[in-house]
């Protein structure tokens, strides 16, 4: 199996590329709807909803943790979907979610200001003013998102594999360069080792999400995946209600069948830490 993951300066064409490319692959397509549709088949549809591709407030992301249970529910959704094998991703931070596997190729479509501008303007029937309005907020915004979600610049060439520039190339042009680079022999195929990473990795989200959800965001307390269903907790609770809670949590969540619980209970206060 493999992936594609495309991402775009808003105005370059990037989203008719990444379908076209699905299309003439044969590959499923994961945009913003399709995104959604899996989300509310796990039950997470209203926090991917709220996790648009920007920073969250500063009020928000210092005095909550929504915006990290809204991130891992959406990248648990990314990571649940690319199971699944031969996809193509747009946007969400999924060039940054899937680098790690050698199966997937990253592209990144970029253009000039002006002409970026200029086709926002024909698309909304918009004047120059209002387009690069547009244009500069969806750069802040994703810049922001991935700064966030990654600490990473969005924008950084080592992130992507391709990076086209539709400036000079056609959308035709871009689609036949990702889909010649995704069937070279140098992207290889995901074997079943990939796959329960990828499995592993959505059920630590899961986890993750719903203990930060619950209030429990213990710095000294952690999660491993040992299996695809095999969960341990270990670390330090701050009482025996604590400990029981957290495993009765992990319990709870779809995909868990054991919870090692190897939590050792804080006897007294961690003074010098």
């Amino acid at each position: 199996m493999y992936f594609v993951t495309v991402s775009e300066m808003l105005g370059t064409g990037g989203e008719r590329i990444a379908k076209e490319v699905a299309n003439e692959l044969q590959y499923s397509y994961y945009g913003e709807e399709e995104l959604f549709k899996a989300a509310e088949a796990m039950g997470f549809l209203l926090d991917v909803r709220n996790l648009d591709e920007r920073s969250p407030a500063f009020f928000e992301k210092f005095f909550s943790e929504k915006p990290k249970v809204y991130l891992d529910r959406l990248q648990s959704v990314i990571l649940e979907v690319a199971k699944k094998g031969n996809a193509v991703f747009f946007g969400r931070g999924s060039q940054l979610l899937l680098n790690s596997f050698d199966c997937a190729l990253h592209a990144l479509v970029t253009g000039s200001l002006e002409k970026r501008i200029g086709r926002v303007m024909n698309a909304n029937r918009v004047e120059r003013e209002v387009a690069e309005r547009i244009v500069r907020h969806s750069d802040h915004d994703k810049r922001g998102f991935v700064r966030f979600a990654y600490d990473e610049d969005w924008l950084n060439p080592q992130l992507y594999d391709l990076i086209l520039n539709t400036d000079i190339l056609s959308i035709g042009s871009a689609v036949r360069i990702i889909v010649d680079a995704a069937k070279s022999d140098e992207i290889k195929a995901c074997g079943i080792d990939s796959i329960r990473s990828l499995g592993k990795l959505s059920l630590q989200r899961k986890i993750e999400a719903a203990l930060l959800e619950r209030g429990i965001a213990n710095p000294h307390l952690f999660v491993t995946i040992e299996d695809v269903d095999r969960v341990r907790v270990y670390g330090l609770a701050g009482s025996s209600e604590e400990k029981e809670a957290v495993e009765g949590l992990v319990k709870q969540i779809e995909g868990v069948k054991t919870v090692v619980n190897d939590l050792a209970v804080l006897r007294g206060p961690m003074s010098g830490v």
